[in-house]
């Protein structure tokens, strides 16, 4: 049995993250909003369960190869492991929100 490798994420290296992807475009561009990078992530996380549904249709008809079958499941588990994590993080940051004196 293979374990699978866990990604600590801090506050600090996510707003690293977030300011590499929003200070991605030219000079002239709009930058993008926090929503649509959730937007996003959330659509490439959709993405990636999706094709892992399809290679798994194409190997159940015979056509696929395993081991793309095993890579996109094994990558689609590690994405929706993230999100869920993200999830985790953002709820337990509102309910502190919510503790906290006002």
């Amino acid at each position: 049995m293979t374990t699978i490798p866990t990604m600590v994420v801090t506050p600090s290296t996510a707003a690293e993250a977030y300011s590499r992807t929003a200070g991605a475009g030219a000079a002239g561009e709009d930058r993008t909003s926090f929503g649509a990078a959730v937007t996003q992530a959330l659509d490439q996380a959709v993405q990636t369960g999706q094709e892992a549904d399809g290679q798994a249709m194409q190997a159940l008809s015979g056509q696929g190869n395993l081991t793309d079958v095993v890579t996109a499941l094994s990558h689609a588990e590690m994405t929706l492991q993230a999100a869920t994590a993200i999830r985790d993080r953002v709820v337990q940051a509102y309910q502190d929100i919510i503790k906290m004196p006002i």
